[in-house]
């Protein structure tokens, strides 16, 4: 090859060369030095190129994740929840080691109520930064959206744990302890909650809320005020305090919190009608009534007024047998028993006002039917069974009053009378065992008075019961120890 480019020749060993000194020497080849030298400059040359690409494309692909990131940022905050999970997604694709991506993606997930895919993405977050508090107060959100109150409670503790500054998440840990039963243990962080921002209305409310289940109605009623302090547009506050006040025997409190609802919220007919019975309650029946007259004539179709207008005309009238009363009561309620849906309120109260009538048979019938109706009102059953007994209908009273013992709380106010009544039906069907069981219950239900332990005693008594009967007598003159009757079963057992 000859030309520029020929590879060039050295020339054969056996050539010898005379250098000054006149020794002969073989003549050195320049081409082998200058060849090496020239392949090592080319190679270093590749790989300086090689990394020069490498490190272009990981430039390349951190500013992709970074606009990725910006644009499911943006799409997030207007909403866009579909582009911002395209857009995190993305970003996760080029770096899976991104915690912040699967926080942001599970965020989005979350909002769009997929719940499954949110944990999943928040678990990952966690995963990949243990030491973060974000990811687990999300987890908590979402735990407490799904109704998982305990795996909620978890996460917030987490967060917590590596975050005490938070008087947010310390009300949301509060909030789900309290949700899951626990208001004892919601105590601390609502405390804690208040004691970083004393200004936060929803931690004093919860508060009150918990002081309350735990019988504490002082304390409770003082974090509810605070609430209503701090906020005092919060009508569910108002109607907290309002069942505090009233439970307490303020009345005259309770009403007014009823009437700053009703204020708040002029455009709800049923708020008028709490007032109108709070109202009747406290003997302002003719104010009551009167506002509800313009209640209806500004809602002629809401049944909440009706409803209310019925139940105070037969408060009046029940006691004194008023035939005006009654059939005021009976013209609010007809029409709304006799609708297709008619509710079991409507058909209990009109059950009511027509035994109070005196017509006990359409009474009977209606009130049977107001007790087969879901949601059933509980004293629906109570007035089905007082029908029924007026028509000698004992059998009939007594499911109606073992159907009320079983829905009717434990803590309800007059379960020990109801239970009392029951077990004289259970007598009066030849079913002592029925009836001795139903007074056990009635003797440890609150308000239970003198007369259930005598019953159990008596009953024993005539079973030959004789330490049961004992044990009763004694337990009732504990608690009412001048009832004469429990004074005189006591001198027949000594």
């Amino acid at each position: 090859m000859s030309g520029p480019l020929a590879r060039p020749t050295c020339p054969p060993r056996s050539v010898k060369v005379r250098h000054e000194n006149g020794a002969k020497v073989p003549r050195p080849c320049y081409h082998t030095r200058v060849t090496r030298g020239v392949w090592l400059a080319v190679g270093a040359v590749a790989v300086l190129a090689a990394l020069a690409v490498a490190g272009g494309g990981a430039v390349l692909r951190d500013r992709e994740y970074q606009a990725l990131m910006r644009r499911g940022v943006e799409a997030l905050a207007a909403d866009q929840t579909y582009q911002a999970i395209e857009a995190f997604s993305g970003a996760i694709a080029l770096r899976d080691s991104s915690m912040i991506a699967y926080l942001k993606r599970g965020e989005a997930y979350r909002r769009r109520g997929e719940n499954g895919a949110a944990l999943r993405d928040l678990r990952a977050a966690e995963r990949l930064d243990p030491g973060a508090a974000r990811p687990a107060e999300l987890l908590g959100d979402v735990n407490f959206e799904m109704g998982r109150f305990a795996r909620a409670a978890e996460s917030y503790q987490a967060y917590v744990a590596r975050d005490d500054r938070s008087p947010r998440v310390f009300y949301k840990l509060g909030l789900t302890r309290f949700r899951a039963g626990d208001a004892a243990g919601a105590l601390q962080p609502l405390g804690q909650a208040i004691a970083l921002d004393a200004r936060l209305p929803e931690a004093h409310y919860v508060l009150g809320l918990c002081l309350q289940a735990l019988q504490r109605h002082r304390e409770a009623i003082a974090e509810l005020e605070a609430a209503l302090t701090l906020s005092p547009g919060l009508v569910v506050v108002r109607e907290e305090l309002a069942g505090a006040y009233s439970r307490a025997g303020r009345t005259r409190q309770a009403v007014e919190q009823l009437e700053a609802i009703a204020d708040l919220e002029p455009d709800r007919p049923e708020r008028q009608a709490v007032v109108a019975l709070a109202w009747a309650r406290g003997g302002r029946t003719d104010a009551a009534v009167n506002l509800l007259g313009r209640a209806a004539e500004r809602n002629p179709d809401h049944t909440s007024v009706f409803l209310a207008l019925g139940r105070i005309w037969l408060d009046v009238a029940e006691p004194r047998r008023d035939r005006v009363a009654i059939g005021k009561a009976l013209a609010a309620l007809e029409p709304l028993a006799r609708r297709p849906a008619a509710s079991s309120e409507a058909l209990a109260l009109y059950g009511r006002a027509l035994l109070v009538s005196g017509d006990a048979v359409r009474a009977e019938a209606v009130l049977r039917q107001a007790s087969d109706v879901f949601p059933i009102r509980l004293e629906a059953l109570i007035w089905h069974a007082n029908a029924a007994e007026r028509l000698g209908r004992m059998t009939v009273a007594r499911q109606a009053l073992r159907r009320w013992s079983v829905l009717a709380a434990d803590a309800a106010p007059d379960r020990s009378s109801m239970l009392e009544r029951l077990a004289a039906l259970d007598l009066r069907a030849g079913d002592p065992q029925a009836a001795r069981d139903t007074l056990v219950l009635a003797v440890d239900a609150p308000g239970a008075r003198p007369s259930a332990f005598a019953a159990l005693a008596s009953l024993a008594l005539s079973r030959g019961a004789r330490d049961e009967a004992l044990t009763a007598v004694t337990r009732g003159l504990t608690a009412f120890p001048q009832d004469p009757a429990l004074q005189a079963l006591a001198r027949r057992l000594r």
